[in-house]
């Protein structure tokens, strides 16, 4: 087993670097600080945080990428493994014939079953799904058994994860207090002696933990001995294909960003600052690409990518590279379609700023306009490029359900949101009916967005002080 890099690997490992150059400026920056302080003071955001942290950990993990040898292959079905993959153990591997029903024993479907008194039709037993049951009656005290596991597990890591908080918690107030003095300093000691006071976005993530370990544990236990969430056609795990489609929903969604932002920036600084024909050019190409419907620009592009890819197979050793070069493109046809807002909001706050006395000092002074726009502009708009990005990840990932979902979005092959659900339309005409796959998406899908728009506000509402006073003013009334 050797590593194996994919080109959205790379990316998102970019990515995860980027965000840690943004964490080392806010750090050193007080502004940026209380601005993020005003963020997860919000117990909303906070738990949001939380969710969306736990979504990235498993993203992270799913981006780190083995190729196998011809055993692991006949395994686990593919050439190429992720550290998900290892992780999750016989949940990656075990597969049953089609169809069965979540925590079920048993197929969906009858068939015919050979037994001593002659062949009948019934129910077979599901190879992996309850195998450790002698007799299925016993399966609801097994699973209670499990689940008391699991509750345990799920107890054990919350506590862990509560001395860790309460150690942080406790570190940060008192070299809080000791920078401080007199009556400051008497509140914040009196405040640290109770763990809970003062900071409810503090006990927001600690029940949160709660509620995530003790599932997860429960699950996780259950998942040894049963399909939690039952199988699909072929038999795949639903809770490992949903777990496997948070990868592909979290990179469109930060990579298209990551795509995005060059562009709108650029644009959109240019456009303001220069005006002119290089704001009549800028204003024109954001304007034809919105006149076009991005849907029919986005299937036209996926369908000449897919003529090329089927007319090259030899650029590929496997077809996960070649998967995963389209969802590449997908992001990238995202990211242009995606661009035109952010450089037009931008475009509209250079011309206001552009004739303030600062820039016309700097301007006077001699500074160069590449200068005036990363050192001057750039900087005093950075609120405005991080409320429009992380409120455009929600819309990103909805989008990519919906493209998958009509047949244009990721391979196939590709695990995604779309493409379960797109696969469940059928089973749901099916008798009897197939709905675990649509709700296990509709599920992971609706708790995904959710969290990302909860913290999209909390963010807008912190970095915008328009915001901020509007909210700030309709509490008062």
């Amino acid at each position: 087993m050797t590593p194996h890099f994919l080109i959205t690997d790379i990316l998102i490992w970019f990515l995860v670097f980027c965000v840690l150059i943004y964490i080392r400026q806010v750090v050193s920056s007080p502004l940026n600080r209380e601005n993020w302080k005003l963020v997860f003071q919000s117990r909303i955001a906070a738990s949001s945080a939380v969710v969306l942290a736990f979504a990235s950990l498993i993203t992270l993990v799913d981006s780190v990428h083995f190729k196998v040898n011809a055993e692991g292959q006949a395994k686990f079905g593919t050439p190429i493994i992720s550290a998900l993959d290892l992780a999750l153990g016989p949940l990656a591997y075990q597969r049953e014939t089609s169809y069965s029903a979540p925590l079920a024993t048993r197929e969906l479907s009858k068939k015919a079953i050979d037994t001593p008194k002659g062949p009948v039709r019934d129910y077979p037993r599901l190879k992996f799904g309850g195998k450790n049951l002698e007799n299925e009656s016993d399966k609801p005290l097994d699973l209670v058994k499990r689940a008391y596991k699991g509750v345990l597990a799920g107890g054990l890591l919350w506590t862990i994860s509560l001395v860790l908080i309460w150690v942080y918690a406790r570190q940060s107030t008192l070299a809080q207090a000791f920078a401080t003095s007199g009556e400051s300093k008497k509140m914040i000691l009196k405040n640290e002696q109770s763990f809970f006071a003062g900071n409810p976005s503090r006990t927001a993530v600690i029940w949160t933990l709660f509620v995530i370990f003790i599932a997860g544990g429960i699950l996780w236990q259950w998942a040894q001995a049963y399909h939690v969430l039952g199988t699909d056609k072929v038999g795949l795990d639903v809770l490992y294909g949903a777990l496997k489609s948070l990868r592909t929903a979290m990179l469109i969604g930060l990579l298209t960003t990551l795509l995005t932002l060059p562009l709108g920036i650029g644009l959109g600084l240019a456009a303001g600052y220069f005006q002119g024909w290089v704001d009549d050019v800028i204003q024109y190409i954001y304007t034809t690409i919105n006149s076009i419907p991005s849907v029919l620009l986005i299937a036209a592009t996926i369908l000449m990518l897919n003529v090329a890819l089927e007319a090259n197979p030899q650029l590929f050793s496997t077809s996960v590279e070649k998967a995963d070069l389209r969802l590449f493109f997908l992001c990238a046809i995202l990211g242009l379609t995606s661009w035109t807002g952010l450089a037009r909001l931008l475009r509209g706050e250079v011309l206001k700023m552009r004739e303030q006395d600062y820039i016309l000092a700097a301007r006077a002074s001699g500074v160069s306009p590449m200068a005036l726009l990363f050192s001057h502009l750039m900087p005093n708009l950075m609120h405005l490029i991080l409320i429009a990005t992380v409120m455009e990840f929600s819309g990103l990932v909805l989008a990519e359900a919906v493209l998958s979902y009509v047949g244009v979005g990721v391979d196939p092959t590709t695990f995604s949101f779309g493409t379960m659900i797109n696969a469940a339309r059928l089973e749901l005409s099916r008798e009897p009916v197939v709905w675990w796959s649509l709700m296990a998406a509709f599920v992971f899908m609706l708790v995904l967005v959710l969290a990302a728009n909860l913290f999209a506000d909390a963010v807008r509402d912190a970095f915008d002080p328009r915001a901020r006073q509007l909210k700030q003013s309709l509490i008062r009334v």
